[in-house]
């Protein structure tokens, strides 16, 4: 993992430079877990815009610098649950398709509608497990759960994909 104390020290100072580095490092991410999680590119691109605006905002609130990541993380897993919160409480029509991803490509339709059937915060988790590449620790760490539990749904949730998939064959 990269260490980001000197640039999390420089941003705390006001420093726009520093800070824009820090968002390099990370908006990859963002963006993909925010789209994976709700589907929406529009949705996503809001809610990683509300994300870093907040963290620019208070990064200053930011005690371990060496944790930029995981806490800019957990900033965006809260504006997406609230994202996801505000779909239930709409009457407007939601789109089900599944939007395209750069550089993630769907093999196939069972595929998707497999990962579809998934609840919002297991595609949250796992959109940060491979999507993102983060450790069950680091997700616990994002999600406020037990690492025990964070592996555990994990593996729930892949096996339920597994059966899923093979169930058609």
């Amino acid at each position: 993992m990269k260490d980001f104390s000197e640039d999390v020290k420089l941003a705390k100072k006001g420093s726009t430079e520093a800070f824009s580095r820090l968002y390099e490092t990370v908006y990859k991410d963002l963006y993909h877990i925010a789209l994976y999680s709700l589907r929406s590119s529009h949705d996503a691109s809001d809610v990683v815009s509300d994300t870093v605006l907040d963290a620019y905002c208070s990064i200053d609130k930011l005690r371990e610098p060496e944790k930029f990541r995981s806490w800019i993380m957990r900033i965006l897993s809260a504006k997406i649950k609230r994202k996801q919160k505000e779909y239930f409480n709409t009457t407007e029509e939601l789109n089900e398709d599944f939007p395209e991803i750069d550089n993630f490509d769907y093999d196939s339709v069972e595929l998707k509608e497999a990962l579809n059937k998934l609840d919002s915060e297991s595609r949250l988790m796992l959109s940060m497990s491979v999507l993102g590449g983060y450790t069950s620790d680091e997700i616990s760490e994002i999600c406020e759960l037990k690492s025990g539990t964070v592996r555990s749904r994990l593996s729930r949730i892949k096996e339920k994909l597994r059966l899923e998939l093979t169930s058609d064959i």
